[in-house]
């Protein structure tokens, strides 16, 4: 406790470049970037195998195998390969980190729709693409959400090793604090880290809750 009022009560943590709301601005930006690179690339691919079926077992494996690779062996790698110059060694880890729950949570989603609701949908006489649109996304929501929480929380954990390369984020104070046995920032900037997810946690929580329309809702929870 003595170790967070040090470093909490300290004024210089809350102003310039090395600041609490720099660091945390910092944080927010490596996350935010991974997380939309991330999106952007696993959920149409998910939401194309899904609604095809064609490579759902290979979207399996390759998602299980992407989980067990060392985000920080990729950093050191990256960094090796491509230097200090620019936040790829850093994003780039981070996006292979993101993709798997969100892919396979969009392929699992629009895959687990009802075979009869899908039937119904094309006995309407929509096309595909309205089926995928109108029908089966709206009803995969929740999975896809969860998906994108599970990524954003991890990602917000491990955006840390960006201070290993020199960047900012929050883990310069985990960083730095080691490196100058100052532990109150270490515990400081650890607090700040746990934090933040849970921040991240509560909106994607409201952010399901506004956006999957009540009759899903039930039907999620019936399951």
């Amino acid at each position: 406790m003595t170790w967070l009022i040090d470093f909490f009560g300290t004024a210089a943590h809350w102003s310039g470049p090395d600041g609490i709301p720099a660091r945390l601005l910092e944080h927010l930006q490596f996350s935010a970037l991974a997380l939309a690179v991330a999106m952007v690339i696993a959920v149409p691919l998910g939401l194309l195998i899904g609604h095809t079926g064609r490579g759902g077992l290979g979207v399996v494996v390759t998602a299980n195998l992407a989980r067990a690779l060392p985000t920080l062996g990729l950093l050191v790698l990256f960094v090796l390969l491509l230097g200090t110059a620019s936040i790829l060694p850093v994003i780039i880890p981070l996006v292979l980190l993101a993709v798997p729950p969100i892919l396979v949570n969009t392929f699992e989603g629009i895959r687990g729709v009802d075979p009869e609701l899908r039937d119904a949908a094309y006995g309407m006489g929509l096309t595909g693409g309205q089926v995928l649109g109108r029908v089966l996304v709206p009803v995969a929501l929740p999975l896809i959400l969860l998906g994108l929480r599970l990524s954003a929380i991890q990602v917000v954990a491990t955006t840390t090793v960006a201070a290993y390369t020199g960047l900012g984020g929050l883990g310069r104070y985990v960083i730095d604090g080691f490196a100058t046995k100052d532990y109150a920032s270490v515990v400081g900037g650890s607090v700040l880290i746990v934090l933040f997810a849970l921040v991240v946690q509560i909106v994607f929580t409201l952010v399901q809750r506004v956006t999957i329309s009540p009759g899903v809702s039930r039907r999620v929870k019936v399951r």
